[in-house]
């Protein structure tokens, strides 16, 4: 996994890994979720592959519009 950026300075996300069809989040609690071009859809994991890549905006956009995930990993 990589460390993410949080140029902001106040995401609650610690690292993430891009897969091909998905993005897996690690928070800064440990638990650690995939998300899925099914579940939540590719339209918006493709959006926070984006803005993991960019380091701001992720845990704000997973609030909004990504709270549902394909499964936990912890």
């Amino acid at each position: 996994m990589r460390d993410y950026q949080n140029l902001a300075g106040n995401s609650g996300i610690k690292a993430y890994e891009i897969r091909r069809n998905a993005i897996v989040i690690r928070f800064n609690g440990g638990a650690t979720y995939l998300y899925d071009y099914d579940t939540p859809g590719r339209i918006h994991v493709d959006e926070m592959k984006r803005l993991a890549i960019g380091g701001r905006g992720l845990s704000t956009y997973i609030a909004r519009f990504g709270g549902e995930y394909a499964r936990k990993l912890d």
